[in-house]
C-alpha cells in the first residue's frame, strides 16, 4: 500500500465520523466530523502527514511551514522533522491565538532570537479546513512579520468555501484529501 492510501486509512479509521450532528469551529453544523488529532498523533500518521506536508511545502518553494495553534502545532513539528529526514529542511513556527502576557509576548513561536520571517516563503498548514478563517488569521500575522504567504495546505478540505476565501486573500489552497473522498452520501 502506498503512503497516500495508508494515510487515508489512518484518517478514516481514527479521525472521521459520519452520523449524528456536530458543531464545527465555523459555527456550522454537519453530520460529518473530522478530529485529526488521533491521526496526527498516531506514530505512522504523524510520519505520513509530516512527509506529505513537507513534500508539498518544498514543492511550492517554501522555506518555512507555519499555522495557527492548536491544530497546526503537531503538523508543523512533524513536517519539520520529516523535511530533515528527506534532506530538504524547512523551518517551522506556529502562530498563537493570543500573545503571551509574559516573556517575549510574541504571536509567532519557534523562531530563535534574531530570526525573522521577512522575505521568507511560508506555507500555512491546517488540519481540517471549512471556511479558512483560522488559517487566514495566521496568514495575516505572518504577512505582518514580512513573510511571503501564497499557499496554504490542509490535510482535509471540507469543501465548504475555504478555497474561495483563500483566493480572495491571494492564497492558493492545496488539500491532501477532500471530505468527498471519505463519505459517499454527503449531506452536510
Amino acid at each position: 500500500m502506498d503512503d497516500r492510501s495508508r494515510l487515508f486509512e489512518i484518517i478514516r479509521d481514527r479521525s472521521f465520523r459520519q452520523g449524528g450532528r456536530f458543531t464545527l469551529v465555523s459555527g456550522r453544523t454537519s453530520t460529518i466530523y473530522f478530529n485529526l488529532k488521533p491521526a496526527m498523533l498516531d506514530p505512522d500518521g504523524a510520519r505520513l502527514i509530516g512527509a506529505a506536508l513537507a513534500g508539498k511545502a518544498v514543492a511550492l518553494g517554501a522555506t518555512c511551514i507555519s499555522g495557527l495553534e492548536m491544530g497546526a502545532v503537531p503538523l508543523v513539528t512533524a513536517a519539520a522533522a520529516m523535511s530533515a529526514v528527506a534532506e530538504n529542511p524547512l523551518r517551522a513556527c506556529f502562530i498563537r491565538k493570543q500573545a503571551k502576557d509574559h516573556g517575549t509576548k510574541s504571536l509567532i513561536e519557534g523562531l530563535a532570537e534574531g530570526e525573522g520571517l521577512a522575505g521568507q516563503s511560508v506555507v500555512v498548514v491546517e488540519d481540517v479546513t471549512t471556511t479558512g478563517g483560522s488559517a487566514i488569521k495566521a496568514v495575516a500575522i505572518l504577512r505582518e512579520a514580512g513573510a511571503i504567504v501564497e499557499h496554504a495546505v490542509t490535510v482535509v478540505d471540507r469543501e465548504e468555501g475555504a478555497a474561495e476565501a483563500f483566493a480572495e486573500a491571494g492564497i492558493t489552497l492545496h488539500a491532501l484529501y477532500r471530505k468527498s473522498e471519505f463519505a459517499e452520501d454527503i449531506e452536510a
